[in-house]
């Protein structure tokens, strides 16, 4: 078998400076004199980790292949065990989106926060850090490593600084995380086993059997489907998201959902080819499960986070049905409905925070009405509503669009049963953004409109939603060579013996 990846060491270390600064500037918090001064620091690092990771694009050749920015340290030679970073066109987009929130999050928790300040920083920091590992590392155990320590700043943000049952939400979160976790454990120890290795694109090159195949694509989904979330497999997330402070919602739903569907991409079907191809129609199913489920529950909820929370579920299950349809454009799709699903969520959760900040409410009632007195504040929500619903000229309508195209080329039958989700978004978005903006008069006890900071916050996923959804070739020149590699290890005529699947299934399923 040909190498499919090849390594490009670069010369300056830009992944670990993105990694350490956050974790390092999280470590010297507690020599901050004061609160104030904690937070200005904390934006100012978030700021340079922001800056310094933008070579990662203006030097990524995409056409090179394999991964850039290659960096490699022993770590346990006795067993191979390495510190190897390096990135690609699936990685990459991902790692930006993480540290262009880095900035955000700690100003729409400027206000918010208001107990131990320096802890709740040092918990932002670390997890920016900690994330940016996820999707650089190459190294199995290095990456199952970041996987798992996110865990701690996540459970901490949400159990210290969340809603009323936050407890119950932060060891919910854990308990699903660590019993997905177990299986992906297993899944790295057999491949080491295999490989007698643990470099990612040394194990990649394994010709594995079938049946060997199986059982680590079933290990793997379990571990990742958790992370996206999967239907049946989706219960902690409304909870983390209503528990959790403003910031803990957009990291979420922006950043950690995503390392779900990266998972899927990077271990289940490069490692797994032929059991991806196999298991795909179960998949496919399950996705629209989560798309008309998710879409019918976030229609009846009356609590604003609730109601974005479950939207994640219907939007990640589009995600993963344009993965699991196996087409290049349904990949395309879900690599963009990953970055734009992080910016339009984002910028909802981040209102539903400002919003909670005025009226200490997260009821649509309590809320309504609010256009007139919050014309910026409406303003962002109708454009966040929108590329929500998926409307043209927004961005997260490309990334639908390729979705549904996918799905379509695969089988008719799939693409008719995910329609009804796109309606239902529409459905449950009009219906958040009629009712906050016009559905009564308004409470002018609360009701004032963005200050400079929100402003700031907003402005960049804002302008971003609208600059993708005209234009999303800065994100497509960057994936599609990746994403050709990936999908050139499916096993040849993949699609008809999906499609012969999925008639099958159907025929079964008909009275």
């Amino acid at each position: 078998m040909e190498p499919i990846l090849h390594l490009h060491t670069m010369p300056i270390s830009v992944l670990s400076m993105i990694i350490f600064l956050p974790i390092g500037g999280a470590l010297l918090l507690p020599l901050i004199p004061d609160d104030r001064a904690a937070k200005i620091y904390s934006l100012i690092l978030t700021i340079m980790v922001m800056v310094f990771s933008i070579p990662l694009y203006t030097n990524f050749d995409p056409l090179l292949g394999g991964f850039q920015f290659v960096e490699q340290h022993v770590w346990v030679k006795s067993i191979g065990l390495t510190y190897l970073l390096g990135i690609d066109g699936i990685s990459m987009p991902l790692i930006l989106l993480t540290t262009l929130f880095g900035p955000l999050v700690v100003l729409c928790s400027w206000s918010y926060i208001t107990k131990r300040i320096k802890a709740f920083l040092a918990c932002l920091l670390l997890t920016q850090g900690i994330m940016v590992g996820v999707f650089a590392a190459l190294d199995v155990m290095l990456f199952y490593f970041f996987f798992e320590s996110l865990l701690i700043p996540m459970f901490l943000m949400i159990a210290v600084w969340g809603g009323p049952r936050r407890i119950y939400a932060a060891v919910k979160f854990v308990l699903y995380t660590l019993a997905g976790s177990i299986f992906l454990l297993l899944a790295l120890i057999a491949l080491y086993l295999q490989a007698h290795t643990f470099s990612y694109p040394e194990i990649s090159m394994l010709q594995l059997s079938p049946q060997f195949q199986f059982w680590l694509f079933l290990a793997f989904l379990i571990a990742f489907a958790v992370k996206v979330p999967m239907f049946p497999v989706h219960t902690w997330l409304p909870a983390a998201h209503v528990e959790a402070p403003t910031a803990g919602s957009v990291i979420l739903a922006s950043i950690l959902l995503k390392m779900g569907t990266y998972g899927l991409l990077r271990f289940n079907l490069a490692l797994a080819p032929q059991a991806s191809v196999n298991l795909a129609p179960i998949m496919i199913i399950f996705s629209i499960i989560a798309i008309i489920y998710g879409g019918l529950l976030s229609l009846a909820q009356s609590d604003i986070k609730k109601l974005i929370a479950y939207s994640s579920v219907a939007h990640m299950g589009f995600a993963t049905l344009g993965i699991f349809s196996l087409t290049f454009q349904g990949n395309q799709g879900a690599m963009l409905q990953n970055i734009n699903h992080g910016l339009t969520t984002g910028g909802l959760f981040l209102l539903a925070g400002m919003l909670y900040e005025r009226s200490h409410s997260r009821d649509l009632t309590v809320n309504a009405g609010l256009a007139r007195l919050m014309p910026a504040f409406a303003f962002f929500l109708g454009l966040f509503s929108l590329s929500s619903l998926g409307f043209p000229g927004t961005a997260s309508f490309v990334g639908e669009f390729l979705i549904l195209v996918g799905a379509f080329e695969l089988d008719w039958r799939v693409g008719a049963w995910a329609i009804p989700g796109a309606l239902l978004a529409a459905a449950y978005m009009f219906r958040l953004f009629l009712k906050l903006t016009w559905d009564a008069k308004g409470n002018k006890a609360f009701a004032c409109d963005l200050n400079t900071r929100e402003w700031l916050t907003l402005a960049p996923l804002a302008l971003l939603v609208i600059v993708f959804g005209f234009n999303p070739k800065p994100i497509t020149t960057i994936i599609n060579p990746a994403l050709e590699g990936l999908l050139s290890r499916l096993p040849i005529e993949h699609g008809s013996q999906i499609a012969g699947y999925m008639h099958h299934l159907v025929q079964s399923m008909l009275p």
